[in-house]
């Protein structure tokens, strides 16, 4: 039987699988910067984009996963979020709530956790407000936060490393 890996190495495999569709969006916005481009860059933009929130949506929940044995019950966040705090690590606390957030809206659309970013907002990721957004994508969770900005994913993995810190050596 094969042994399983680390939750840090696997957010790690994450962050290097990541990379690869970071790179893909980058390129395909840099064609079509300022141009309509074709529809094959515009369609390569979207599957890079949707590939990159399934890879965030899914280590997150690897993470909530495989860390949920550090409480007995109840909302996984929310107590990791309490612990952060009543151990003196705000800041870490904070990145882990908003990312929370940020992997909820990715997975539900708008709803609380959107309106909970709109009201807070993070230097973490980008949003984008609702009213924007063409009528037909408004509820399209890959139309509400941007994944592709640079730093997205880097920012998810490394909370998550902290947190697993956090979490294994308290």
């Amino acid at each position: 039987m094969e042994t399983s890996q680390s939750v840090p190495d696997l957010i790690v495999a994450a962050q290097v699988k990541a990379k690869v569709f970071e790179d893909r969006i980058s390129l395909a916005r840099a064609q079509l910067d300022g141009q309509s481009g074709s529809e094959a860059q515009a369609e390569d933009l979207r599957a890079a984009t949707v590939a990159l929130e399934l890879a965030a949506v899914d280590i997150f929940t690897l993470f909530e996963a495989r860390m949920q044995h550090h409480f007995k019950r109840g909302p996984f966040s929310k107590k990791l979020r309490t612990s952060l705090v009543n151990s003196g690590q705000a800041d870490l606390a904070d990145r882990v709530h908003k990312y929370y957030l940020a992997i909820n809206v990715l997975k539900h659309g708008k709803g609380a956790s959107y309106r909970e970013l709109l009201d807070t907002p993070t230097e973490l990721f980008h949003m984008k407000p609702a009213e924007t957004l063409d009528p037909k994508e408004e509820d399209a969770p890959s139309s509400l936060i941007d994944v592709g900005v640079p730093g997205f994913f880097d920012g998810l993995a490394t909370t998550l490393l902290e947190a697993h810190k956090f979490l294994e050596t308290r």
